[in-house]
């Protein structure tokens, strides 16, 4: 397996993994990344400075993504993990915490001091993974809400 930065060909199929996954766990569509105009190019939204999109790809085609954003309204020192989605098939093999380990080392290049990111209940497997992982669970959003289906606010200082 193979952990690179995005490139504009995988829009199409990352597009569909993301989708793939709220469909998979029946999680709502309606105020989330599923109807973001971003989600089908992702390659163009990961060329703004302080941000990046690691793709897991092997055999097989492209697992996954995951990544880090300088979202607007949060502290300058503080960046979002965002787009953190992996096909099914590749679930429980360590590809998403080599994301996630590659998002962290990342951010802290960048100079960042913390990661945050935002969650559904559906995507119950995956935060427990976060909390492992150091994030603790914050009462309300950060930075500029767009995400109104997300209802789990998490942080993580690095």
């Amino acid at each position: 397996m193979n952990i690179r930065p995005i490139r504009k060909s995988d829009n199409e199929e990352l597009a569909q993994i993301i989708r793939g996954v709220f469909d998979e766990f029946d999680a709502p569509k309606k105020g989330t990344v599923y109807e973001d105009a971003s989600t089908d190019d992702l390659y163009s939204l990961f060329q703004q400075e302080r941000s990046i999109l690691w793709v897991a790809e092997g055999e097989e085609g492209i697992y996954g993504c995951g990544g880090i954003f300088p979202t607007e309204g949060l502290d300058e020192d503080c960046a979002e993990l965002v787009k953190l989605y992996l096909r099914a098939d590749a679930r429980g093999k360590g590809i998403g915490k080599e994301l996630f380990e590659s998002s962290i080392v990342s951010a802290r290049s960048m100079g960042f001091k913390s990661l945050y990111l935002e969650s559904i209940p559906e995507f119950d497997k995956a935060v427990g993974m976060y909390e492992k992982m150091g994030f603790r669970h914050l009462d309300a959003p950060l930075g500029n809400f767009v995400h109104c289906g997300c209802s789990l606010y998490m942080i993580m200082d690095l």
